[in-house]
């Protein structure tokens, strides 16, 4: 699971425009990387273009799943990461990073003019959001119920198990306390006949 793009971008007019943007573009070698970079950019801005206010999607593009969110003020948040990374957790990163840069930025700091933008927090969140079942609470929490479930299952299979010997013993004791009776009433005749004589 890996994100590799996260920007804001400014969508309200054609061509969008990316206003702040965070790439982690280290499993690509360095000969293919800007072409790479470029590609995600390009890709973004058609999906952003694409996003309507107050709408979530994901687009699947041969190996890179592009979540988007899209706000009435003008801007969508875009994440590009792999295919296995949960869309739960990149939604809610969009959500976290688009009302973070709209309190740093308000409308006016973009609307009339195309400017990049310094907001430093996306380096962080593309590090820390790297591995979802760290950065997500909930995917914490599940992995350690998934976790806790799969060593209930093997505690219930091995008490089965035991269920199944203590089973096993009790038939060989009522066995065994069957022959024992035979041996006692066998030792007593035996015994008795010794008396007699």
């Amino acid at each position: 699971m890996k994100i590799f793009y996260i920007g804001v971008l400014k969508n309200e007019s054609k061509p969008a425009h990316e206003l702040c943007v965070e790439k982690d573009l280290s499993s690509y070698s360095r000969f293919t990387r800007d072409n790479y970079g470029q590609f995600m950019s390009l890709f973004s801005k058609t999906v952003a273009e694409r996003t309507k206010p107050g709408q979530r999607q994901d687009v699947e593009e041969k190996s890179y799943t592009f979540h988007a969110y899209g706000r009435t003020e003008g801007v969508a948040g875009i994440i590009i990461s792999d295919p296995d990374y949960p869309a739960l957790v990149a939604h809610q990163l969009l959500s976290k990073v688009v009302d973070e840069f709209l309190s740093r930025y308000p409308r006016s700091a973009f609307a009339n003019s195309n400017p990049t933008l310094d907001f430093p927090q996306l380096k962080e969140y593309i590090v820390k959001y790297q591995d979802p079942q760290q950065a997500d609470s909930i995917m914490k929490i599940q992995k350690e119920l998934d976790e806790t479930k799969i060593v209930l299952h093997k505690t219930i299979e091995s008490v089965l198990e035991r269920g199944e010997k203590i089973d096993s013993l009790v038939e060989k004791s009522d066995g065994l306390s069957a022959q024992s009776k035979m041996f006692y009433k066998q030792a007593k005749q035996q015994n008795s006949c010794c008396l007699i004589m």
